[in-house]
């Protein structure tokens, strides 16, 4: 399915971002349309979608995906409702819940009701394999109960059981992506490698949660966006597709490739006490994903490279 009309959440953000320069980047078409809204939080900064400054087809709009009547104006008939705003940070959400409950549940009520209300072609909610809760073998399909640990993880479970009701009850066409956890340039230093890598190249430390073995599959945003762009070309109605990286690493594993990248050694990390509720492993099983072609492009260690380069870059920049 071809979109030309697109309504993007959150795009202000990270991946968002990411995803909304390469809907409107070389090679696309002049007939397409992309509304960004964003109520630029902390995580979010218009900085961001700076490489399409002037690009008469992109709109941005300041605004909350919680106010109704904004989000029922800026959503149109056709249009591809691609919701990224979210509240992400697990350790914010052990802290407090409240604001996790109100941007990922009752925001994705409202734009689920405007989607629906409008005639939106697609609602494609972009999710997290936290939903699933820990594995400790194996890969989670689809078809795995949902049994999340943390309150964000808690939070975006709800809003995928919420999407999924208005594909079962009102024929809403939506699609879910539950992707492994993703890195690249222009993160919030507030996740682990950005955190790591802004903290050592300014020769300061990293703090390495328990016994460092927590193991996570790491996803660039790059081949995350492609995905995302699959599952709306070529997805299913009412279908959940899993996003893998290819890249199985302990946080000890990543921390030492850090510490290498930046010049450091084991003297710059602090081991800290476990987080609470802190899942041991995830792992998906994207094999649904690949049966629409995809494949993840960018290799672990040369896009933590480019990552790396990244933020040394702006680093000096300032």
């Amino acid at each position: 399915m071809t979109f030309t009309r697109y309504l993007v959440t959150g795009a202000a953000g990270f991946i968002g971002s990411h995803f909304v320069q390469d809907l409107l980047g070389p090679g696309s078409s002049p007939d397409v349309r992309v509304t960004v809204l964003d109520a630029l939080s902390y995580a979010g900064d218009t900085a961001n979608l700076a490489p399409l400054a002037g690009d008469p087809r992109l709109r941005f709009v300041h605004g909350d995906i919680t106010d109704g009547p904004l989000v029922r104006s800026l959503t149109e008939p056709g249009c591809a409702v691609v919701n990224f705003a979210a509240e992400s940070h697990v350790d914010r959400s052990i802290a407090d819940a409240g604001a996790f409950v109100r941007t990922n549940v009752t925001g994705t009520h409202v734009l689920l009701d405007a989607a629906l209300a409008a005639g939106a072609g697609c609602f494609l909610q972009v999710s997290t394999d936290e939903v699933y809760g820990s594995i400790d073998d194996g890969s989670w399909t689809e078809d795995a109960p949902l049994a999340p640990n943390s309150p964000y993880a808690a939070s975006k479970a709800a809003a995928d059981l919420l999407a999924l009701s208005y594909a079962r009850t009102h024929g809403l066409d939506v699609r879910i992506t539950r992707c492994s956890n993703n890195y690249g340039p222009r993160q919030h230093p507030e996740k682990l490698i950005p955190r790591f890598v802004t903290a050592l190249l300014a020769g300061g430390t990293v703090p390495l949660y328990g016994d460092g073995g927590n193991v996570r599959d790491w996803l660039h945003v790059s081949d995350h966006c492609r995905a995302l762009r699959l599952v709306l070309e070529h997805g299913r109605a009412g279908e959940v597709y899993n996003v893998g990286g290819g890249t199985q690493l302990s946080n000890r594993e990543v921390t030492a490739l850090l510490l290498d990248a930046c010049g450091a050694d084991w003297s710059s990390v602090r081991h800290v006490a476990d987080r609470k509720g802190h899942d041991r492993r995830y792992c998906v099983d994207d094999g649904k994903l690949r049966g629409l072609g995809y494949r993840p492009l960018a290799g672990f260690e040369q896009g933590l490279a480019r990552t790396v380069r990244w933020y040394a870059d702006a680093a000096a920049a300032r």
